[in-house]
């Protein structure tokens, strides 16, 4: 699979560490980052044609995928 954009890595390279420990010891957090991840991937995978989607549906996910962005860069704001 080529190159997937948006990674929580590269949206946030200067918190690679907290993002790590915050997976690690808080569940929530966890949670969210993996919710992430894996929209994220589903996203790529539909603006690739992969899995076929209609715009709306694209524009739906990215939309949520942003609210997740969110709390994860207010997890963040904190350490």
């Amino acid at each position: 699979m080529s190159h997937v954009a948006h990674e929580l890595h590269e949206e946030f390279p200067e918190f690679a560490e907290a993002i790590h420990n915050l997976k690690a010891g808080n569940a929530r957090f966890a949670r969210i980052a993996e919710e992430y991840h894996t929209l994220n991937r589903a996203i790529h995978r539909m603006e690739a044609n992969i899995e076929p989607a209609d715009d709306a549906t694209i524009e739906d996910l990215k939309k949520k995928r942003l609210s997740l962005k969110d709390e994860i860069a207010g997890f963040l704001a904190t350490v």
